[in-house]
């Protein structure tokens, strides 16, 4: 049965049109290349609709779409407008060179970080494929490796530190929400109220929310799941916020670009950089720094990897824990515990010592006790008689009226 699913975010939608319609009528680009591109598009387009077993694109299909837009206005400009169907092996070597070596450079003046996603999914696949230079830039690219995963994340303090510069309500939420909840930035832009669902935490009495993450507006690779939010000022934020929304009316009313733009300016203003290097906080950043910043606070990685959506066998959490060394952490925890076990062992062999010790004290003090009352008595007996001279007798004849006593 196919799935009826349209973009949720049409203005994004429309957005991913009119930039499409431009590349291809962008008459700086050369005609052979502008065909390429089209007929791409169609595949491209063709291609997500079945696979995912839609009647028209969604908005993760347009997510992903809106990628080879710039890749392809780059890769035209490395190759100087030439045709790709006239590539030449020097043409392709000259281009990989040059990237790998870093003349090739971003916007921000730096290396491309992303050259692998460049290399698979231009010049290895089906944009090239539809040139005939795929199988050609195979046998160019042919040591490239995956790009080394990156760790960067901002923890909680950085957190709060920057959403002191944030001063409109629903941009602070926004924040707290990716912080907390930790999904994608598009996602969560799309959210509607009737995705929050108020609720008192049984073990706590404090009110929190579940936020509910529909698979229609997840990426593809993410698990559809509900979330329990962790934090005071998200449940507060989301109250007063909530409290002006239409069931079906969504949360926000500004998209990825001003959502981009507030962040950047409150880190700024605030001085917040990421952890470990110091690059410019941006909105995946706050997912990582959720997964961190739970993984501190004795989270399991199965546990962590689950709110985020990933699947159980997904690695991509490895390489925070292994940066943070909270494996390492584990052995010298292990051997506190023992120490532990072992400092209770000694206090509770201390304890049975101890009570023993009173016990043997008392039963002394009664005997104490007693031979000063028996003592007293014979005491008593010679100042009566003192022909008694001997304490022996004494006691004897103290014995002996006890006897006639009984």
């Amino acid at each position: 049965m196919i799935a009826e699913r349209v973009p949720l975010n049409t203005n994004r939608y429309d957005s991913f049109l009119e930039r499409k319609n431009a590349l291809l009528d962008d008459p700086s680009i050369c005609e052979q290349n502008r065909r390429l591109f089209r007929r791409f598009f169609e595949f491209e387009e063709y291609k997500l609709k079945r696979r995912n077993r839609l009647t028209q694109v969604d908005d993760s299909s347009v997510i992903t779409l809106e990628g080879y837009l710039t890749k392809f206005k780059n890769v035209n400009r490395w190759f100087a407008n030439k045709p790709w169907t006239e590539l030449t092996e020097e043409d392709i070597r000259r281009v990989y060179d040059e990237l790998e070596d870093g003349k090739i450079l971003s916007a921000r003046g730096g290396r491309f970080s992303c050259r692998v996603d460049y290399y698979n999914k231009i010049f290895k696949s089906k944009p090239f494929d539809l040139a005939g230079k795929a199988q050609l830039a195979k046998q160019v690219i042919e040591f490239a490796t995956p790009s080394e995963s990156v760790v960067r994340f901002v923890l909680e303090p950085e957190v709060r530190k920057l959403i002191e510069y944030v001063f409109q309500r629903p941009h602070r939420l926004l924040v707290w929400l990716a912080f907390d909840v930790g999904e994608n930035i598009n996602s969560l832009l799309v959210l509607k109220k009737r995705d929050f669902s108020r609720q008192t935490n049984p073990d706590t009495g404090e009110p929190e929310y579940r936020v509910q993450l529909r698979r229609e507006i997840l990426k593809r690779s993410r698990t559809p799941r509900s979330e329990i939010t962790n934090y005071r000022e998200t449940v507060q934020l989301l109250d007063e916020h909530l409290a002006n929304r239409g069931d079906d009316e969504p949360l926000f009313d500004f998209g990825y670009g001003g959502a981009a733009k507030f962040l950047s300016r409150a880190a700024d203003a605030a001085g917040v950089r990421c952890q470990p290097y110091g690059q410019a906080v941006t909105w995946k950043d706050l997912r990582s720094g959720m997964a961190c910043d739970l993984l501190r606070k004795g989270w399991s990685s199965d546990e962590v990897n689950a709110r985020l959506g990933h699947r159980p066998s997904s690695k991509e959490i490895d390489k925070y824990i292994n940066f943070m060394a909270l494996d390492r952490h584990r052995p010298k925890a292990k051997a506190r515990e023992f120490e532990m076990v072992q400092l209770q062992e000694q206090l509770e062999h201390t304890k049975a010592r101890e009570r023993l010790m009173a016990q043997r004290f008392g039963a002394m003090e009664q005997n104490l006790e007693l031979m000063r009352t028996r003592f007293s008595d014979v005491a008593t007996i010679m100042q009566r008689n003192p022909k008694v001279a001997d304490v022996e007798l004494a006691l004897a004849l103290k014995t002996r009226e006890n006897v006639q006593l009984n």
